[in-house]
């Protein structure tokens, strides 16, 4: 996503005079803006002897009694054109100015709309040490209140998604590595409910037990990587973001029938999706032999075309539909304290798409552990994910362990391995 703010440079005004200009100022009077020149006293353009009208050059008259530009025998001169350039080049530059202290503020707008939380604060025990200074990894968990399979109460629902994303210190590229919800791995004694946890279950349990911070601890434990942000989103309230796009793009992989009413019939190939359809492609998984992996990989699509969509729609380069979209995004996220959209949207602005590689962390596939379906993790490969991840060499890992990118160009993460999109 790119904001461009108010330049506050040059560039941001030229008020050269067009025109012949009077032959008592002559050409040396062009100005333009801000590289108007900035002469002593007595001398140059603004404070040379005027001319008495000739070609040629000649002293002031003396001035009559009462000051002003009125002398004795002449007519009343003009305003000089260079002063009027100046002080339009003046106005021009502070008029950017204050477009950009427009900017700042609508930034902090933005920002001041986020609903916040402080998702470490109850992290009991030591947490990873901050390895690579410039690198970012946020913590991205995905609720879905509005999803019909959701009978939780408020305080009971379970996280179904939960990606981490890391950025390296270049700002050039983002790795999104979702870690399957029934990822079976240990979770910490909760501080919340200290009945629950140290012990090994379903990940999707640490956000039920101990909500977000019991889920940070648990992944931080899992991967030995240190979170910097945490983000949880509302992918109900995505409804609006999309719409707010005016719908995105999704290529459906099979003929399906939704399970939800009203039971819409999604057709194989590429589909325009408003909000509400978008959302519920992107839930199914039933009616797919890899199960909540083909959910994962439909969110994940789902948020390339968004960002594909604010991109090549105009939306960040059109104030009202910039804005639409920005305040769609505030109602459907929660993050921590310290997070600033506007930072965000202003650091990885040249970001688009094709710089996203998506990803699954290494597992070997479902198994019956004590009755329940779990996925069982792949230690051996993992840990050398998340050391690449923690010490910021994923393009070193990506380059011996992304596969190319499918013909077909849209993002495949399987079971077992890694998918980079096209």
């Amino acid at each position: 996503m790119s904001i461009t703010p108010a330049s506050s440079g040059p560039s941001s005004g030229r008020a050269s005079v067009p025109g012949a200009l009077p032959p008592t100022v002559g050409a040396r009077a062009r100005v333009s803006g801000a590289n108007a020149p900035t002469s002593p006293a007595g001398a140059g353009v603004y404070g040379r002897p005027a001319s008495t009208g000739g070609s040629g050059g000649g002293s002031v008259p003396p001035r009559r009694p009462g000051g002003g530009n009125d002398y004795p025998g002449r007519k009343k001169i003009r305003p000089r054109w260079g002063r009027i350039a100046l002080v339009a080049g003046c106005a021009i530059v502070a008029l950017a100015i204050l477009a950009g202290i427009g900017g700042v503020a609508y930034y902090k707008y933005v920002d001041s709309g986020l609903q916040r939380e402080d998702p470490f604060a109850d992290i009991t025990g030591g947490r990873p040490a901050k390895v690579a200074d410039g690198a970012l990894n946020i913590l991205l968990l995905g609720s879905d209140s509005r999803d019909p399979d959701n009978k939780g109460k408020a305080g009971e629902w379970r996280t179904d998604t939960m990606i981490m994303l890391h950025i390296p210190k270049s700002h050039d590229h983002a790795y999104l590595v979702s870690m399957p919800r029934d990822l079976y791995v240990h979770i910490p004694k909760s501080k919340a409910n200290p009945q629950y946890g140290n012990t090994n279950a379903k990940l999707n349990a640490s956000f039920s037990w101990g909500g977000t911070p019991l889920t940070v601890q648990t992944i931080e434990e899992y991967t030995n990587v240190r979170m910097d942000h945490v983000l949880l989103i509302d992918f109900g309230g995505f409804k609006q973001v999309i719409d707010a796009l005016g719908g995105i793009e999704m290529n459906v992989e099979k003929d399906i029938t939704s399970i939800h009413p009203p039971k819409r019939q999604f057709k194989k190939g590429m589909n325009h999706f408003d909000g509400d359809q978008a959302l519920d492609y992107a839930r199914q998984r039933y009616q797919y032999a890899d199960g909540d992996f083909a959910r994962m990989r439909h969110q994940q699509e789902m948020m390339k075309a968004i960002l594909d969509k604010a991109v090549s729609s105009g939306t960040v380069t059109n104030p009202g539909k910039l804005n639409s979209f920005l305040k769609a995004i505030t109602k459907a996220m929660t993050v921590d304290k310290d997070f600033s959209l506007a930072d965000m949207a202003l650091q990885f602005r040249n970001l688009r798409s094709d710089d996203l590689t998506f990803l699954v962390s290494p597992n070997d596939g479902s198994k019956k552990i004590n009755g329940e379906d779990v996925i069982v993790p792949a230690k051996e490969k993992a840990s050398v994910l998340y050391d690449a991840m923690r010490n910021d060499k994923m393009a070193d890992w990506a380059a011996t362990n992304v596969p190319k990118p499918a013909s077909s160009g849209s993002a495949q993460p399987s079971t077992k391995a890694s998918t980079k999109t096209k």
